[in-house]
């Protein structure tokens, strides 16, 4: 076993949730092996072309890891690794929000604009008209058109994209979202905790609310504190300086100030600690990919990884 590889507790706990080959399209290439692979490049941002011999063919280990980004794999297999956890009561659910800005390599530019076959349809005619032979392909996750449509953009760190996400009490990530780099943390407050759910082991619906919520004051708006009552979630969120001279002039009218809880925002750093250790992995801190789903994929198999390894 190599360094960053499995050990087989690891293996173990994984090997259950893996995909089984249908048995049409060939045997599939040992699954420890390749994603032994991909972990090693997404640990140490190596080129594809550059994995050492004992991962087998560089291109096989790609395509496994483009294929699994594509059709959901990688966030399938993290939930289940979050069920088990859960069902041992290993998840703290008092849960925290951010983001962080992943700076673009040049290498993450230039992704086609348009398939030269049909969306999701492998060997068709240009026209995207399926061929005689053509293969459908797993549905590909919304991309194109441009850097915007593979979540680059321009920022204040130039050209990067923006990774969004909750983490539980235990600095483990619950849920990813890839977006722009120069886009407000506000505006995907409510699709990355939508994105939380972690499945149950037995019968029952999968859990999706968290039992409390800390923030910093990106998220201080009245659209995220009517979300988060709306659902029920008790929350701590710092009101922002221009917010509470605005409710202050109102007078009565303004309002009662939302609650704060001193000592539940202490805890926010939770989630600072999880990027952190994402950002281990160069391959999440320094975005290669030119497609946002397969950066998503990248993402979230760090994340797995921290959770096999937690």
């Amino acid at each position: 076993m190599g360094r960053g590889d499995l050990s087989d507790t690891e293996w173990e706990r994984l090997r259950p949730f893996l995909p089984v080959s249908n048995g049409r399209c060939g045997r599939w290439r040992d699954h420890r092996q390749v994603i032994d692979g991909i972990l090693h490049r997404v640990r140490t941002g190596v080129q594809w072309r550059d994995l050492p011999e004992r991962f087998g063919p560089w291109k096989t280990v790609y395509e496994r890891h483009r294929l699994w980004s594509a059709d959901g794999t990688w966030e399938r297999l993290l939930q289940q690794v979050q069920a088990a956890a859960d069902a041992a009561g290993e998840i703290d659910w008092d849960i925290s929000v951010d983001s962080t800005i992943v700076r673009a390599h040049q290498n993450a530019a230039g992704a086609r604009n348009r398939p030269t076959a049909g969306p999701g349809i492998k060997g068709g005619l240009r026209d995207g008209t399926p061929g005689r032979d053509a293969v459908a392909e797993p549905s590909r996750p919304p991309g194109g058109g441009g850097a915007g449509g593979e979540g680059l953009g321009r920022s204040r760190g130039g050209f990067t994209s923006k990774l969004h996400l909750s983490a539980d009490g235990r600095c483990r990530p619950l849920s990813l979202i890839v977006i722009l780099g120069q886009r407000a943390d506000c505006t995907q407050f409510m699709p990355v905790l939508d994105k939380i759910r972690v499945p149950r082991v037995g019968p029952g619906r999968p859990r999706r609310k968290p039992d409390s919520l800390a923030a910093d004051k990106a998220y201080s708006n009245r659209p995220c504190r009517d979300y988060l009552r709306r659902r029920g979630i008790r929350h701590t969120i710092p009101e922002k300086t221009d917010s509470q001279a605005a409710r202050l002039r109102k007078g009565s009218r303004g309002g009662r100030p939302p609650a704060f809880d001193a000592d539940r925002y202490k805890k926010r750093n939770t989630v600072e600690r999880a990027i952190n250790r994402l950002k281990q992995s160069r391959a999440v801190a320094t975005r290669y990919d030119k497609r946002g789903y397969v950066f998503l994929g990248t993402a979230t198999a760090a994340a797995l990884a921290i959770w096999l390894r937690a």
